[in-house]
């Protein structure tokens, strides 16, 4: 389990920035040829409740608790890697299966910030959901391709990075919104059981893949004392 590079991990106006450019992946005068503005819950979901791909994919309106407006709660409790379609017994290319890490049937809880659910009632008023009850699908209603994802957010990246930042690692994977999240967390001073908790890790995997993090913020009171003894010097 390798720690993860700090230099994958946006900051929040990027990732305004980010979501924006998916919402705005459309097709002038074909809307069902159009994925980026129902895909844009999708990101937001890995970047504000650090939801795996493979759990995105699974997220159906039963596993939302959500107020008007302000904070919800996410309960996940189904997976769904990509597997190919001759490997799964139901011959489709996603695997459902229990959460990562848990019981079949267990639960885990994610909250839901404010502007992740003014997120996800939007995309509910304006796409509602699959036969089945998920958020997310292809535009015709099945599985959501791996592919699909992988392109549209590389357009996003080009549309909402300079050139330097879209060459460097930074969020170069759909996955690195998820660091992002946990990073966030982290900085925010939750602590890291609750991290850990809300991830779907062991505190012990978790303080492995975000050493770097967490270093960096134990050494930011040190800095910030020598700041103040060097004023009073």
């Amino acid at each position: 389990m390798r720690a993860i590079d700090k230099r994958v991990v946006i900051n929040a106006r990027q990732a305004e920035r980010l979501l924006a450019a998916v919402e705005a992946q459309t097709i002038d005068g074909q809307p069902r040829r159009s994925s980026g503005p129902m895909l844009k819950a999708f990101f937001a979901v890995m970047y504000y409740g650090a939801l795996r791909p493979e759990e995105a994919a699974m997220l159906s309106k039963s596993d939302l608790q959500l107020p008007e407006s302000g904070w919800g709660e996410l309960l996940l409790s189904e997976t769904a890697p990509i597997a190919g379609a001759s490997w799964t017994d139901t011959g489709k290319r996603r695997d459902r299966r229990q959460l990562k890490q848990r019981a079949i049937s267990e639960v885990r809880s994610v909250p839901s910030s404010p502007p992740l659910t003014l997120v996800l009632h939007e995309h509910l008023r304006r796409f509602g959901v699959a036969a089945d009850g998920r958020l997310f699908r292809n535009l015709v209603g099945g599985d959501l391709a791996e592919s699909t994802i992988v392109r549209v957010w590389d357009k996003a990246r080009k549309a909402a990075l300079t050139e330097e930042e879209y060459a460097s690692p930074l969020a170069r994977r759909p996955y690195d919104l998820r660091h992002a999240c946990v990073s966030t967390w982290l900085a925010a001073g939750v602590p890291s059981t609750q991290c850990a908790e809300w991830a779907g890790h062991s505190v012990a995997v978790l303080h492995q893949i975000y050493a770097k993090v967490i270093n960096g913020l134990e050494q930011r009171p040190i800095d910030e004392s020598k700041k103040r003894s060097d004023g009073i010097m």
